[in-house]
């Protein structure tokens, strides 16, 4: 049976073509603004109107294109991006040589471009699909193109659209996370009659970079970003990470980057989530812009029709680094916690205030009410309690091993503090303790007010975590040992983990072809599940390579047992203990935010509560 099989025709393969790259009209400015950015552009402006359906214009002042360049790019496979048919040797953003026809043939595309030394501007039409003829233009060193009446060839696309609103916000979007990883452009965005993105030149040191991450990503982030730098076997990462405290309910403000190309990868957004693990409660997100580099043979970006997912050679490598790093920039940030927490404290009582009038109406509390439940007069430091020995004290190490004990008031008197060298202290000198669980601090430009159970649910964890790294995990041997039935592949992938599955405290052997015996479990767990344990093991085993789960699952519950062995809102300290506290919470990673991701601290500068009382 003869005449089945028949070749389509040019048309028809561009507009196929067009349907795998072209999703949106953000698809069609991506494609864009990366062949400036190829032509080593400056200078880039972006133009859309009515979401990009009616009227898409790029202009660059980069390199240009010859009038014989120009006639070839609107050809379907057609590049100068890729060096002797090397697939694996990518340095541009574009390679495919798709874009331009596959524009052309669903919408009216222009081109219009004079090469750097050419005396003379050229321009090609392709009106969806009907190539015209070459002919001169009036235009600068550079190029622009312009896309107008998108999917007028192909109308039902136009009905998969969504509003002109979402489709800005997919422009911009775009544009912003191509501006993030190249700061030494000048960008412009204008959608519709508003400018809503115009972004300077910035140098490509680490001063500029953050400049250009915080006019896209909030002044919050300007003040809050640490700082990542790591290399290992050829690859390294740099970029800022927010500190934990701030954090949103969804991932849009992390941008990830390879080799400049903005991407979304699995790999990458699970290494961002178990370097955070510790820091954040359930359903919130980190503020991250990191970027990846590394050989581009060893990363393949043509796993994807508009590239926006990449595959790596060695992806436990590449996990490893970042989750390294991060845990190093959040370990070295110490006791810091965000200073929106601050701002928005006084934000709060500047808008009380100004509800208020002076304050000295009927909403003023009264003498009574205002009172302290240990005074604000400087307390006097009390000597530590019996049961803490002297070395301990003079170590600032908290007396947490007796909680339970009475402690004495904080008027207890005793000699005077160098109270210039306990101000010096990053979270100052006590004062007082109010509500039996706030602890009010003073540095020399600032006002400290402590969670107590926050901070110390913290120490206590970072403590356990301790712990099991230096595997002391405590064992539960089981009366009757628990046979899981496994696929015989399976048990071999689980035997092959069983060095690092015994040092979290899990003992297991082989049992038969297809099942293993679990003879202890961490005492940690309790009471638990091991059958589905042992099952999740082997399938994050399967996906990771490494068994990450049981490490969460025993970090999980310290988390809980921290929670309920430190110190409980109400109690009442000494001055000893506070100050102890708030030293072990000064040398403690990650004690800026207790481990459900709350702020143990807030502090309020000097300069803002002058403010705020009209004294600046």
């Amino acid at each position: 049976m003869s005449g089945i099989i028949r070749q389509l025709r040019p048309e028809t393969i561009n507009r196929i073509a067009a349907g795998e790259v072209i999703e949106r009209p953000a698809s069609v400015v991506k494609e864009l603004v990366e062949n400036a950015i190829d032509a080593g552009a400056t200078q880039i402006e972006v133009v859309t109107v009515s979401g990009g359906t009616s009227l898409i214009r790029v202009t660059d002042n980069g390199s240009g294109m010859s009038p014989a360049d120009l006639e070839l790019a609107i050809e379907r496979h057609a590049t100068s991006k890729l060096s002797e048919d090397d697939l694996f040797d990518i340095r541009h953003l574009g390679f495919r040589g798709e874009a331009l026809p596959s524009i052309g043939s669903i919408a009216h595309l222009s081109i219009a471009s004079r090469a750097l030394g050419h005396g003379d501007g050229w321009e090609v039409v392709v009106d969806r699909g009907d190539r015209k003829v070459l002919k001169p233009a009036a235009i600068d060193f550079g190029t622009r193109v312009e896309v107008r009446e998108l999917f007028s060839a192909t109308p039902a696309r136009l009905k998969f659209l969504k509003s002109e609103r979402s489709e800005n916000l997919g422009i911009g979007d775009i544009v912003k996370r191509l501006a993030m990883a190249h700061p030494e452009i000048e960008i412009t965005l204008t959608t519709g009659e508003r400018t809503g993105l115009r972004l300077a030149r910035a140098s490509r040191d680490r001063d500029g970079l953050l400049s250009r991450l915080s006019r896209i990503m909030g002044r919050d982030f300007l003040s809050d970003a640490l700082a990542v730098e790591a290399e290992r076997d050829g690859i390294s990462i740099s970029g800022f990470a927010g500190l934990p405290t701030l954090n949103r309910g969804d991932s849009t403000l992390q941008f990830l980057f390879v080799n400049g190309r903005p991407v979304r990868d699995k790999v990458l957004i699970g290494a961002l989530r178990a370097a955070y693990g510790d820091f954040l409660p359930r359903g919130r997100q980190p503020l991250v812009a990191l970027f990846l580099t590394l050989d581009p043979r060893d990363v393949d970006v043509n796993v994807h029709p508009t590239k926006a997912e990449v595959r790596f050679r060695d992806s436990g490598r590449v996990r490893g680094l970042i989750i390294s790093a991060l845990r190093h920039a959040l370990a070295d940030a110490g006791h810091r916690a965000a200073d929106a927490g601050g701002r928005a404290t006084i934000d709060v009582a500047a808008a009380f205030a100004a509800g208020s009038g002076t304050g000295t109406g009927s909403h003023a509390p009264s003498p009574s009410a205002a009172q302290p439940a240990v005074g604000w007069s400087t307390p006097q430091r009390s000597s530590p309690p019996t049961h803490v020995t002297r070395g301990m004290a003079e170590t600032y190490q908290a007396p947490f091993d007796a909680l339970t004990m009475p402690s004495g008031r904080v008027e207890t008197p005793i000699e005077p503090v160098d109270e210039a060298a306990a101000q010096a202290q990053p979270l100052g000198a006590v004062r007082a303790q109010v509500h039996e669980n706030y602890i009010i601090a003073q540095t020399e430009n600032s006002v400290v007010i402590v969670d107590q159970h926050a901070a110390h649910e913290r120490l206590v964890y970072q403590r356990m975590k301790a712990m099991l790294s230096e595997g002391e995990v405590a064992r539960q041997g089981l009366l009757i040992p628990e046979i899981v039935t496994l696929d015989p592949d399976e048990v071999a992938l689980l035997l092959e983990a069983v060095d690092q599955l015994d040092q979290l405290g899990l003992s297991i052997e082989k049992f038969g072809v297809d099942a293993v015996a679990v003879r202890e479990i961490p005492a940690l767990l309790g009471k638990t599940d091991v059958a589905g344990l042992i099952r999740d093991l082997v399938s994050e085993l399967l996906e990771e390579g490494n068994a990450r789960l049981l490490q969460e699952r025993l970090e999980a519950v310290c988390s809980s047992m921290a929670c309920h062995g430190s110190v409980r809102s109400g109690r009442r300290l000494t001055v000893t203990e506070m100050d102890a506290l708030l030293r072990e919470m000064e040398r403690t990673p990650g004690s800026g935010q207790c481990n459900h991701g709350r702020p143990t601290y807030v502090e309020l500068q000097l300069n803002d509560i002058e403010r705020l009382f009209g004294r600046r």
